[in-house]
């Protein structure tokens, strides 16, 4: 899979409340889907078209015991979207930075001027 496609893998499995509620649970550690979907308020069903998603994009990973179900979360594999991300932050703090110097000596030349 290239870049691009695990980029869009990643945004996607991210764009929605109760994805990034999972996520943010599995951050602790691993937890068996139950615990990881209560209070959620979302339906069995709903909660395992989520859990595709993340799977889909390699942000969790699910092992069966039995009938257990347990989740860990990959933190790897959004790195793309991580790396993507503080790029772009990085190039836009750069641009402000740039705006305000400008501002700034417009604003020294309008008063030396008055």
């Amino acid at each position: 899979m290239n870049k691009q496609a695990e980029l869009d893998r990643s945004f996607l499995a991210l764009s929605h409340p109760v994805r990034r509620a999972i996520v943010e649970r599995l951050v602790t550690g691993p937890s068996r889907v139950g615990d990881a979907s209560r209070g959620l308020g979302v339906s069995k069903p709903a909660v395992t078209k989520h859990l595709r998603v993340l799977e889909n994009a390699g942000v969790i990973r699910r092992t069966v015991s039995g009938r257990t179900h347990v989740l860990r979360l990959e933190p790897r594999a959004l790195s793309e979207a991580s790396d993507w991300l503080e790029l772009h932050r990085s190039l836009w703090e750069a641009k402000f930075a740039a705006v305000e110097r400008h501002l700034a000596e417009t604003n020294k030349r309008q008063e030396v001027q008055e």
